[in-house]
């Protein structure tokens, strides 16, 4: 019989962990969609590739961002290019703290209704309908949901003085710290 190694056993807890999470915290969804993604305060705009003055690689791994933190300038565009080097799936959001704790709760109903899994999206079932008409296409400008290996970019225009952090909202995550600060100067 071979015993599986001390890695693989680590890896597996943690994914089971974050499942179990994942699941549990799905009995409290509500909401809709929309919340969390760039309703209700000012947070900036879609930015245009075109005014774009830097870009910034966002890598999410396994409840974490690299870099942590980020300085942007009021006015600024950036290019934030974002990987999911993970293997689970994770979620690169820009939006004030009260704006991701209820995107958290729209999540959650995603996970409820089968449109995340731990390590995939079932795109198919954003189209179903979660309640009241509501669809959780998960397409809004400030924001990406990426499987494992995936990657995409976001652009975004930083026009407003808000305190803002990018954060992942899957259930659990932001929770266990896959959440960073971005200073506006």
């Amino acid at each position: 019989m071979r015993v599986p190694s001390a890695h693989k056993l680590i890896r597996v807890s943690v994914l089971t962990a974050t499942l179990a999470l994942i699941l549990s915290s799905g009995a409290y969804a509500a909401g809709q969609h929309g919340g969390g993604h760039g309703h209700g305060p000012n947070i900036g705009k879609p930015g245009e590739a075109s005014q774009v003055t830097r870009t910034i690689e966002m890598v999410m791994t396994d409840n974490r961002f690299t870099p942590e933190k980020i300085t942007i300038k009021k006015g600024e565009t950036i290019r934030f290019k974002v990987r999911n080097n993970g293997q689970i799936v994770h979620e690169f959001n820009i939006g004030t703290a009260a704006m991701h704790a209820a995107h958290q709760k729209e999540m959650a109903m995603m996970v409820e209704h089968g449109v995340l899994e731990i390590d995939k999206i079932n795109r198919q079932k954003m189209n179903m309908d979660m309640g009241g008409g509501h669809v959780m296409k998960h397409d809004d400008p400030n924001s990406v949901l990426l499987e494992p290996g995936k990657s995409a970019e976001v652009i975004w225009t930083f026009s407003s003085d808000a305190k803002l952090e990018f954060a992942c909202n899957v259930p659990g995550h932001y929770d266990a710290g896959m959440v960073g600060k971005i200073d506006i100067e």
